[in-house]
């Protein structure tokens, strides 16, 4: 299979040759991974009992997932990826916007998928065959994930496609052994010892539908169009694209995290998962557990790595995709390490989704009300103007930014900034909201209702830019 050579440029209608299956296919293989089933871990962390986490996860997965899939609708218009696409109501340069976000959610995600994925196999080798646990072994296991989701990343979307198929049913015959193997230890009350992590239930409940439930659609509010811009609008419809989005979405998630709900409460992993999780595990599911580790690292981590790699050509041009998602995947690596020994598992991916969730919300939220207002009408070949170096188009606007909707971005995120509570980190505004984070929802709304009141509604194939700078430049 040959190396794809594409990166944000147009997709030619010649190669849109994905459908709506495909669509489900990889938004379910991928997922179905031990970096997506830690999230269910942490409502149990946070003190929260069977039912309390399940109710918070399901929650904040369904509000997730009505948010974010139609955001795949963008790139099945615009035949580029998501973040260029952006640049229709951020300028050709404003669009820089998103790639960063798409940048530090893809970067943080990769480093917690092989995180876990890597700390589960040391734990299954060293009871299988005795290997050591010090730090020498997680970082051979850890360059070892990274190099094969390197590999994965760098062939592209062909592969990757396939890969996620394989999983698909690879991992969920895994997952359902997996329910057999722990179903002995299951309880449905909360793990001895653990309390809520805010003090009291509905503050740690929101918390964890924040953390555990939306933060998992967000994550891929500039993935969707990696994906869609090689579907093709003259075969599949966009309500088609949309049902297949939304079902990719929520049982591709829900399936990993509640399993991680249920492990994390039959292993009594309140402090940790990956450690528990293998103690816990018997003898004969150790091996598929250790498939599941590596098979699903690799293909959830590949391609996230693949959409850092865009990322990256998005904001250097000259870059080339393979070359740029070797950098990311080197970045990504150094982030595990650190990760490993240097960080509270709990604390740094609480505070990690609550942050991006805070800035990358009220992005998603501008860039729809946009394709609302065009009514899915785009200019693809004015939208690469920054790809490729030149000056002018539709999307110019001002020196190639929409400062209105890149003020709008920047204030909601700043709210959302402001009543964020981590574990490391509270906000401001957190005294106004009686404790509880709130912070999804004012950055959202913040950011979509200044970019509604400061940019007038226009009609599909015009501009809200200065319209005579943009063409004289």
């Amino acid at each position: 299979m040959p190396i794809e050579q594409r990166g944000v440029d147009t997709v030619p209608e010649a190669e849109r040759t994905s459908g709506p299956r495909d669509l489900v296919a990889i938004l379910l293989g991928s997922n179905l991974c031990l970096g997506v089933i830690v999230f269910g871990w942490l409502p149990v962390s946070f003190g929260l009992g069977f039912w309390a986490s399940v109710t918070s996860v399901v929650t904040g997965t369904l509000v997730g997932v009505a948010v974010t899939a139609p955001l795949a609708l963008v790139s099945l218009r615009t035949a580029t990826n998501l973040s260029t696409s952006s640049g229709a109501f951020f300028g050709v340069r404003g669009r820089l916007v998103g790639s960063v976000v798409g940048l530090l959610l893809s970067l943080g995600y990769t480093a917690l998928t092989l995180w876990i994925g890597g700390d589960v196999m040391v734990g299954t080798l060293a009871r299988l065959v005795g290997l050591p646990t010090g730090g020498a072994a997680h970082a051979a296991v850890y360059a070892l994930l990274a190099a094969c989701t390197a590999v994965a990343a760098v062939y592209g979307y062909r592969l990757l496609l396939k890969l996620s198929k394989a999983l698909a049913v690879v991992m969920t015959v895994l997952l359902a052994l997996g329910l057999l193997a722990y179903a002995g230890d299951f309880t449905t009350a909360a793990v001895p010892d653990t309390p809520y992590l805010l003090g009291s239930f509905w503050p740690t409940w929101l918390l964890s539908a924040v953390a555990a439930g939306l933060s998992g659609p967000v994550a891929f509010i500039t993935l969707l169009g990696d994906y869609t811009r090689y579907v093709s609008p003259e075969r599949h419809s966009s309500r088609s694209v949309w049902r297949a989005t939304c079902l990719g979405l929520v049982v591709g998630l829900l399936v990993p995290q509640l399993f991680g709900t249920f492990t994390a409460l039959a292993a009594r992993g309140g402090l940790d998962y990956a450690g528990p999780l293998v103690a816990a595990s018997p003898g004969w599911y150790l091996v598929p557990l250790l498939v599941a580790a590596t098979a699903g690292s690799v293909g959830n981590a590949g391609l996230m790595l693949y959409s850092m790699g865009l990322d990256l050509d998005a904001i250097l041009p000259r870059a080339t995709r393979a070359r740029a998602t070797l950098v990311v995947a080197a970045v990504a690596t150094g982030f595990v390490f650190l990760g490993h020994f240097a960080s509270d598992a709990q604390s740094a991916m609480t505070s990690f989704v609550l942050l991006l969730t805070a800035i990358g919300t009220p992005w998603a939220v501008i860039t729809l009300i946009g394709h609302v207002r065009c009514r899915g009408s785009y200019d693809p070949e004015a939208l690469q103007v920054y790809n490729r170096r030149s000056r002018g188009g539709i999307y110019w606007f001002s020196a190639g930014w929409h400062p209105r909707a890149t003020v709008s971005w920047a204030i909601g995120a700043a709210v959302g900034l402001a009543a964020v509570s981590t574990p490391m980190y509270e906000g401001p505004l957190l005294a106004l909201t009686g404790g509880i984070d709130c912070s999804f929802v004012l950055s959202g709304l913040a950011g979509g209702t200044l970019y509604a009141v400061l940019t007038p509604n226009r009609a599909p194939g015009t501009v809200t830019a200065p319209e005579a700078l943009a063409q004289a430049e």
